[in-house]
């Protein structure tokens, strides 16, 4: 079991699958956070989603909507994980990360913005 999901495995809801992030964006429940860094970003992402890059999301937090849930995303879900816990301690508790990020995405041939 690797670090992030041995430290996640008592707590398996801080991460969401395509489907859910999917269904998400079509009702426009959730804001979707990608933070991967810009050259990742230019290569294809979610439509619609913010881009904050992992190493500027405690400064840029405030950024973010407060009237939504947030999902964040990244190439394959482990830098999702940690920022969910930096968006915990900048006090927006919750936030979920897509499971297996943008490979898992690509995989369930979700469309990608360009």
């Amino acid at each position: 079991m690797g670090f992030f999901k041995q430290f996640f495995a008592d707590n398996p809801h801080r991460e969401v699958d395509v489907t859910q992030v999917s269904d998400a964006i079509a009702d426009s429940t959730h804001t979707v956070v990608d933070v991967r860094e810009p050259d990742e970003w230019n290569e294809g992402h979610i439509a619609d989603a913010v881009h904050i890059p992992l190493g500027d999301l405690a400064l840029r937090a405030s950024e973010l909507p407060t009237d939504k849930p947030i999902y964040t995303v990244c190439r394959s879900g482990v830098r999702s994980i940690t920022a969910i816990e930096i968006l915990d301690q900048s006090g927006r508790v919750g936030a979920k990360s897509l499971a297996g990020g943008m490979i898992a995405w690509a995989d369930a041939s979700k469309p990608i913005a360009r």
